[in-house]
């Protein structure tokens, strides 16, 4: 069956009107899922194995038979791990009904189908009894319900209700017990990604708004691979601080909570940031333990165990605040029953009769509403900055109209600086406007820049004054593009506003270009590839329907990822394979480019990255992807503002670095959709 849907363009606007199937949405859920992530995480499946041993063994112990729950089961592993440890019988939940179709067939392809039972439900409406969904309360509890944050994904509402209603007092549980960690530091660059900071523009100095220094953001975590950030970029103010722990075999709350650590400052600085992971201990005695400490704290980096189902947590105080080296120190962490943030207070400030737990952050200036963190980082990037000014500096003239189309940008401000006779900005959105309209007014020109929240095409000549526009400017950027030529919605812009521009104007940025380079990932390739066999058990099944869900309409395509986290080793040069000419309408017909790129260095090649560099003038480019040479090794650095797009190649391929292989491209830019559709495989000679 087959229906309507309406989905909104992101390149060029528009409502388009698609007819897909019914399967349509949860096949993308399953092609972008990182099940595979998790199973290729051998020290999480090792330390999991372990655990169960044990905790099987210590049930037979004590002469019960052992009945295992495990919530969110997935694919089945960790219930046929108990079986295979002696468990006597598995209630295995699973919520997603393709995981739980795909975990049927595992369990029954490896021969546990009489002792393990799937359950396609939320835990929270299992039944217990004769009738119910489970025969008895479980004496072994086995979850994995965790995120980057511990408890993001509902554990303490799942552990609560489970130890309500579906175990045994005095479970055994595997994990048995999480820990939390945090660091306090000072770092200007992570500081970057959560308040505007003050922006040099021709001799005069651009403030950020009185209330967005004073908001205390958005209260939702900021979760990276914290591997990739150097211990250069930042400076600890403390030591690693215990928070918290949750004994899971015991019954667990999830009400409002909050836990303080007390310590001297190491050092002086700005109390800005605070970095935070998790411990699993699998067993009791704390002897199985499955950390998530980020690669930098271990004796040797290269050995720490990759994942992204798991990352690190990065959180922003409500409030820089100036320490000194000896200053006592509390650190708070509070938690509801699905996030954590964090507080500090000096010692003297402390009174534990009358100190409430901090509230939760809410940002009350709207820009943290309409700028997410990359887009902070991005709007503070001081090169970034002086490369849009420099390049406005020399297309402005003393009569110049200028328009700004992008979505919360600063470059009608920056135009307006530098001398423009009027500045109009187009922005999509109120709540957009009126973070701009805060900027404008901090810096007392709230009358230079005019802002419209319309689109271009019902723009008119009347809300210009009666004016032409002379320079047309964009960064681009629009808050829904997902994939990096996006962005050309810029160009649907331009080409809806032709007619209200000057014979000459100039179109700023003139052009853009897609490129393209082959790779070798350090391990994002992990997250599409087929797992096969997982710790001696066959998960074919689960390889197969990953399979047909990247096989179903539309899902052989790019997906975004900001590959700063994600290493990689460029194996071809970087090569611009299409150009999109914004001093020109968006072309009727398609553009299409084909080529080939040879493998010139040694590795296994496992898809292709994409991004887009935008030519502001002749001489100033400014790239949303690479932002450095390639070294002779192939190492790149990325742009962290932007995610590029990343192909995987259905399979890698084995890179002599003679050149005799080669990447053979084929893209297609439509005009009707702004889509670009690309085939991409590699060729032998």
């Amino acid at each position: 069956m087959k229906t309507f849907c309406g989905r909104a363009n992101p390149t060029t606007g528009a409502l388009d009107w698609v007819e897909e199937s019914e399967e349509y949405d949860y096949h993308q859920e399953i092609a972008r899922s990182c099940y595979a992530d998790m199973l290729h995480d051998h020290d999480r499946n090792e330390k999991y194995y372990q655990g169960i041993r044990a905790a099987v063994a210590r049930v037979k112990a004590r002469g019960e038979k052992v009945i295992v729950l495990d919530i969110g089961t997935g694919t089945g592993l960790l219930s046929m791990m108990a079986v295979t440890a002696g468990a006597d019988f598995c209630y295995a939940v699973e919520v997603f009904k393709p995981m739980a179709e795909a975990a049927k067939c595992i369990v029954k392809k490896n021969g546990f189908s009489e002792k393990i039972r799937i359950i396609n439900k939320h835990s929270t409406d299992v039944t217990v009894g004769p009738d119910g969904d489970m025969q008895t309360k479980a004496n072994v509890l086995i979850t994995e319900l965790f995120d980057t944050e511990l408890i993001g994904e509902g554990a303490l509402p799942s552990y609560e209700h489970a130890h309500l209603n579906l175990v045994q007092e005095g479970c055994e549980a595997v994990p048995h017990r999480a820990t939390v960690y945090a660091q306090l530091v000072e770092s200007e660059l992570l500081w970057s990604w959560a308040q505007l900071q003050p922006v040099e523009v021709e001799g005069a100095r651009m403030v950020p708004p009185p209330d967005v220094g004073r908001c205390a953001g958005a209260h939702s975590v900021c979760d990276i691979q914290l591997s990739q950030v150097s211990p250069r970029s930042f400076t600890p103010l403390g030591p690693l601080c215990t928070m918290f722990s949750v004994d899971f075999s015991k019954p667990v709350s999830s009400a409002l909570q909050s836990h303080s650590s007390k310590f001297a400052a190491q050092s002086g600085g700005r109390a800005q940031v605070v970095l935070s992971w998790w411990d699993l201990d699998m067993d009791p005695s704390g002897s199985i333990v499955c950390t998530m400490a980020p690669s930098w704290t271990y004796p040797e980096p290269e050995t720490a165990p990759w994942r992204d189902h798991w990352m690190q947590s990065v959180y922003f105080l409500p409030a820089e605040v100036r320490v000194t080296e000896g200053d006592e120190l509390s650190l708070t962490v509070c938690h509801d029953d699905y996030s954590l943030w964090y507080s500090l207070q000096s010692d003297s400030q402390q009174d534990p009769q009358t100190q409430a737990p901090p509230s939760r952050p809410c940002c009350t200036c709207q820009a943290h509403l309409v700028w997410t963190r990359p887009r902070f980082g991005e709007l503070n990037d001081r090169r970034r900055t002086a490369s849009y000014v420099s390049a406005l500096r020399s297309v402005l003239r003393e009569d110049s109209v200028c328009l700004g189309v992008s979505d919360g940008s600063l470059l009608p401000v920056f135009a307006h600086m530098l001398g423009a006779k009027k500045v109009y900005g187009l922005e999509n959105s109120r709540m957009s406007k009126q973070v701009i309209e805060q900027v404008l007014e901090a810096n007392s020109v709230k009358g230079g820049v005019q802002l419209l929240d319309i689109r271009p095409e019902q723009l008119s000549s009347n809300d210009l004054g009666g004016e032409q526009i002379s320079v047309l400017m964009g960064e681009p950027f629009f808050s829904t593009s997902l994939l990096p030529w996006h962005s050309l919605s810029f160009w649907y812009c331009r080409t809806a506003l032709a007619g209200l521009l000057r014979p000459n104007a100039t179109v700023l940025p003139c052009s853009a270009t897609l490129h393209m380079m082959a790779v070798e990932f350090q391990n994002l390739w992990r997250i599409r590839a087929p797992c096969g066999t997982c710790e001696g058990f066959d998960v074919t099944p689960m390889d197969e329907m990953v399979q047909r869900s990247l096989d179903f309409h539309e899902s052989r395509e790019a997906e975004p990822h900001p590959l700063w986290e994600y290493p990689c080793r460029a194996l071809t040069r970087s090569t611009a394979v299409m150009t999109f000419d914004f001093t020109q309408c968006v072309p009727q017909e398609p553009i299409t480019s084909q080529g080939s790129l040879p493998l010139i260095r040694i590795g296994r090649c496992h898809g292709v990255a994409l991004w887009m560099e935008y030519h502001l003038t002749d001489d100033i480019t400014v790239s949303a992807g690479l932002i450095g040479p390639i070294s002779e090794q192939g190492e790149c650095e990325w742009s962290r503002h932007r995610k590029q797009g990343v192909y995987f190649l259905r399979s890698p391929w084995e890179s002599s670095g003679d050149g005799r292989a080669s990447v053979a491209y084929s893209f297609t830019f439509e005009p009707g959709s702004g889509d670009i559709k690309m085939d991409l495989s590699v060729e032998s000679q």
